[in-house]
């Protein structure tokens, strides 16, 4: 899988790739222009340079996605040429910065319509890295690939659900986590919305992985012959089966 995170220079392209790095670890490969560059000792600017770089860029890219990582672009890619070689499974424009402090840049750099890209961040926001995480798994997930359902409330999610997604993920190579829809009360403190926000949050780095959705207030699963999946309880250790969410809601209140 291919990411293009272009734009103007100062724009946060780095910070952006930077963090995303650090959620998703050795999933994604960060691929930097000015590292490049170095690597490369090429800092001609001239057209001519920049279509070097540009091909520079989009070989690694291949490689890297052709090796079965996500390759995670940082340049500023600034002709829409570019972009359209590029072929980015996801693209993500920083508009930011209209004019950088590099007046060459500034004035070949073609401002991309809104049908070009996938996602604007314009103003920088904590949890752009991980939507962005999650915008990666949208589509790295594939609805015919065999997967475990994890079906409950999680309020909240604790270690003992983190023991039973591991065991889950041991059976197929997906899991689909869904947050049950509660009303209010005192056992079910917060909304669906709410637990899949912190559910985001915490496994960002499952993204493409896992999958989460909110699902009716489902209290039964009802089957009939050869069905095609099997319904199991996963037994855990003492210290695992002891965690208890309920005590954990009384310790929080």
């Amino acid at each position: 899988m291919k990411v293009l995170i272009f734009g103007q220079s100062g724009a946060g392209k780095t910070t952006l790739c930077k963090n995303i790095k650090k959620i998703m670890t050795d999933r994604v490969v960060h691929i930097n222009a000015d590292q490049m560059r170095h690597e490369a000792d090429d800092w001609d600017f001239s057209e001519q340079g920049r279509w070097r770089q540009f091909r520079r860029m989009l070989d690694k890219a291949n490689a890297v996605s052709d090796s079965g990582k996500i390759a995670l672009v940082d340049f500023i890619c600034p002709f829409k040429s570019g972009r359209e070689q590029f072929d980015a499974d996801l693209t993500i424009f920083m508009s930011g910065v209209v004019q950088s402090k590099y007046e060459d840049t500034n004035k070949i750099f073609e401002w991309p319509e809104w049908t070009e890209y996938d996602y604007d961040i314009h103003d920088w926001d904590d949890d752009d890295p991980v939507e962005v995480c999650w915008s990666i798994g949208i589509r790295i997930w594939k609805d015919e690939t065999p997967t475990v359902q994890m079906l409950g409330r999680w309020q909240p999610w604790h270690e003992g659900h983190e023991a039973l997604l591991e065991r889950c993920l041991e059976k197929a190579p997906q899991v689909e986590v869904q947050i049950r829809t509660m009303e209010w009360d005192e056992n079910n403190p917060h909304s669906a919305y709410e637990i899949k926000r912190h559910l985001q949050n915490k496994l960002a780095h499952l993204a493409g992985i896992v999958n989460i959705n909110t699902v009716p207030n489902i209290v039964n699963i009802t089957y009939g012959r050869k069905v095609g999946y099997a319904i199991e309880q996963e037994q855990f250790d003492k210290d695992i089966e002891d965690i208890s969410a309920t005590k954990i809601r009384q310790n929080t209140a």
